[in-house]
């Protein structure tokens, strides 16, 4: 059994910061429980690109507000309290920030917490030992 409260990773290595987010990574590859779970929060006014083209991940919103665009498509979805979103099949997308969004996400594989987004938005396959 694992229990934590998400507070207790601020300042550590499980908290990660990159521009326009903040993630706590709660379970992580090491955990080798077949996902990772990671309390993430987008900043208010910012815009950021993602292509998970080597991971499928589940998003919930349960604060704040935005907009999530597939860029293949150009379709826009609401994002606000009670949408999920998934993806499921290398979609790349731009997420844009009204106020501050609050999700926990769902990565498969699972991150090992290492992950750096490349140029592309893309994060490597990464493997614990």
């Amino acid at each position: 059994m694992k229990v934590l409260n998400v507070n207790d990773l601020d300042g550590t290595e499980y908290d990660v910061t990159h521009g326009n987010w903040q993630s706590r990574r709660m379970v992580l590859a090491k955990d080798k429980v077949g996902f990772s779970f990671h309390i993430t929060i987008l900043k208010a006014g910012t815009s950021s690109d993602f292509w998970y083209a080597n991971h499928v991940e589940a998003v919930y919103v349960y604060q704040g507000k935005g907009t999530l665009t597939d860029r293949d498509t150009g379709e826009e979805y609401v994002l606000e309290p009670g949408v999920m979103y998934m993806l499921d099949d290398a979609d790349k997308h731009t997420v844009t920030v009204e106020e501050d969004i609050h999700c926990a996400c769902v990565f498969n594989p699972p991150v090992t917490g290492r992950e750096v987004h490349d140029e592309n938005g893309v994060y490597p396959v990464l493997t614990e030992d």
